[in-house]
């Protein structure tokens, strides 16, 4: 029974913190969608930050909007919800480290929010974020994007860190 509620604890918090980037983009989205669709961007912060509604069809900055219809489902659909649905399998029931389950979850639900995208807009997914200053700017984003980012990072620092303080 100990090991049973030890489990459901590390299952719960995978699937909370899944959801809410998950929800966070898909929410954000929405409002993307019903404040910024057809209008001029709007620019914060001396431009710093720039929402604009744009529709982007391949993947990272574009990438594969142009593939053939087949190669372009396999490798911007099937595998990668294959890959999310695993990785939260493995988080749910194998991992013991709160770090990982948070950054990886955060990971997930972030790619899953662009996956549900695609799934949903004929694989269209809604980016309204673009950050910059003057002509030194980012793609335009979504928060799945942000998720995926900060998780990445996260991960990446973590590592290097137990990396540094191993040898």
């Amino acid at each position: 029974m100990g090991l049973l509620r030890e489990r459901l604890k590390y299952i719960l918090a995978t699937l909370a913190v899944f959801f809410g980037n998950y929800m966070a983009d898909r929410i954000t989205k929405e409002l993307a969608i019903f404040f910024l669709k057809d209008q001029q961007p709007i620019g914060f912060f001396n431009n710093a930050l720039i929402l604009v509604y744009v529709e982007n069809s391949g993947a990272f900055l574009s990438m594969g909007q142009n593939w053939p219809p087949l190669i372009k489902n396999i490798v911007l659909l099937i595998a990668p919800i294959a890959i999310c649905i695993i990785v939260l399998l493995v988080l749910m029931l194998r991992t013991k480290s709160w770090f990982y389950i948070i950054t990886i979850a955060t990971i997930v639900g972030g790619g899953m929010g662009n996956l549900v995208d695609r799934l949903a807009n004929n694989f269209a997914v809604v980016d309204f974020l673009n950050f910059g200053i003057g002509s030194l700017r980012t793609g335009v984003l979504n928060v799945a994007d942000l998720s995926v980012t900060a998780g990445v990072v996260a991960l990446f620092i973590y590592e290097l860190q137990k990396g540094v303080v191993k040898k």
